[in-house]
């Protein structure tokens, strides 16, 4: 695989300006940069922007389609990308879940129950057991996907007892806001309802807060988020 130089400068060159900018939201809110994680959204970008955001130091990439993670990951392997670790971060439709059981890092996106019970089972089958976390709509919009708030301390104590997955935090989408300020509610409603998960039910299950993307990650991390999802920042606007 031929990297094109001046490519490879501009992507090492966005993801040195997005960690500054991640360190910097971390430390105004009291945080450690490294409490918080990148994961680079590799979606419809090529191989080779991959393997140019590997040579930088970037190691975590999401894929939002079942179809388009694992041609990717054979394809990484195949050039020696071997230390990546893949999430997968879109919504799986219940038809598929058997697909998505592979070595993927974690699942970002548990909308329902159905889903959830699904990929337990299908892990079990494999003999293995899948990180997740669970998607909440927190903004209420009809376009988004997700478990209503008081759903998630509904249906918790179900979830926690599936074998084959294993809770580790909760991931939310933001509407999209000219200011991105106003995000800050929704990313604040989520680390409250971690907050309160934690204390219903005690255990490791609630650290990660997956919520924050190109046009609001810094807010999200003010509010308290472990892992950001940042795609165009380090890429460029993306053909589809």
């Amino acid at each position: 695989m031929i990297l094109d130089p001046g490519r490879a400068a501009e992507i090492a060159a966005n993801l040195t300006e997005v960690r500054q900018r991640m360190a910097a939201a971390a430390e105004r809110s009291g945080r450690h940069p490294a409490d918080v994680r990148l994961v680079a959204v590799s979606k419809t970008y090529p191989l080779t922007d991959i393997a140019a955001a590997y040579a930088a130091g970037q190691r975590e990439f999401g894929e939002n389609r079942l179809e388009e993670l694992w041609p990717k990951v054979a394809a990484a392997r195949a050039e020696g990308l071997d230390a990546i670790c893949w999430h997968m971060i879109g919504v799986i439709q219940s038809r598929k879940t058997g697909d998505a059981v592979g070595p993927v890092a974690l699942i970002h996106a548990v909308d329902r129950v159905k889903i959830a019970q699904r990929l337990s089972r299908d892990a079990q089958a494999a003999g293995c057991v899948l990180d997740v976390l669970l998607e909440v709509n927190v903004s209420g919009e009809a376009s988004k996907h997700g478990f209503a708030p008081a759903e998630v301390l509904a249906v918790a104590p179900e979830l926690l007892t599936l074998p084959g997955i294993r809770i580790g935090g909760l991931m939310t989408m933001a509407p999209f806001e000219a200011v991105p300020e106003a995000t800050r509610p929704v990313f604040r409603a989520l680390r409250q309802l971690r907050d309160e998960l934690a204390l219903r039910f005690p255990g490791d299950n609630w650290r990660e807060l997956s919520m924050g993307m190109t046009n609001d990650f810094e807010i999200a991390i003010e509010e308290g988020a472990t892992i950001v999802r940042i795609g165009s920042a380090i890429f460029g606007a993306r053909n589809g």
